[in-house]
């Protein structure tokens, strides 16, 4: 009896023990609404660089741990209430010619996005048509850090599901 009575006085002890408070955490970022944003531009590529710098516009924020992705429109199909739907697909995509390959892709930064089209040595681009080239429509979308890993990016309207964006949301630039 006298053990039990000596280990409970020993658990209650220990449990009733507490060490120093440790240093206070960094401060976060209180009431920042950090959510995903959207841009569109249709811009026309030219030889020799095939490229265009899209500077971000003004009223966009992007930060460090920001993921940036473009989406090239790629087709308009016959939507259930008799309108059409546009086909997004994700950078780069690959088309193959009777004259070889090419693919449309981009770079990011936190202020802009180019668009190119590259292809290897073999592939003469001067022979690429002119849909290939003008009139192409891109959609960029800025994808918050806490998001990027829970959402299948391939999918465009699953990205701008989880971003809560709606087509109201996108900024066109003209």
């Amino acid at each position: 009896m006298k053990k039990i009575i000596l280990l409970v006085i020993a658990a209650v002890t220990f449990a009733a023990c507490e060490g120093p408070q440790g240093p206070p955490g960094f401060d976060g970022l209180d009431g920042v609404n950090i959510t995903a944003q959207s841009f569109e531009v249709t811009t026309d590529f030219f030889a020799p660089d095939y490229a265009q710098l899209i500077p971000f516009p003004n009223n966009i924020q992007t930060f460090p741990d920001d993921m940036v992705l473009t989406y090239l429109l790629w087709d308009e199909v016959p939507g259930n209430n008799g309108g059409t739907v546009d086909v997004w697909r994700l950078l780069p995509q690959v088309l193959y010619t009777d004259f070889g390959e090419f693919q449309y892709n981009y770079d990011a930064t936190n202020g802009d996005v180019e668009l190119f089209i590259d292809a290897p040595a073999t592939t003469d681009l001067s022979q690429l048509a002119p849909a290939d080239l003008q009139n192409q429509t891109f959609r960029i979308v800025i994808l918050p850090v806490e998001l990027a890993g829970t959402v299948d990016v391939t999918n465009y309207q699953e990205v701008m599901s989880a971003a809560q964006l709606s087509t109201n949301d996108i900024i066109v630039i003209e």
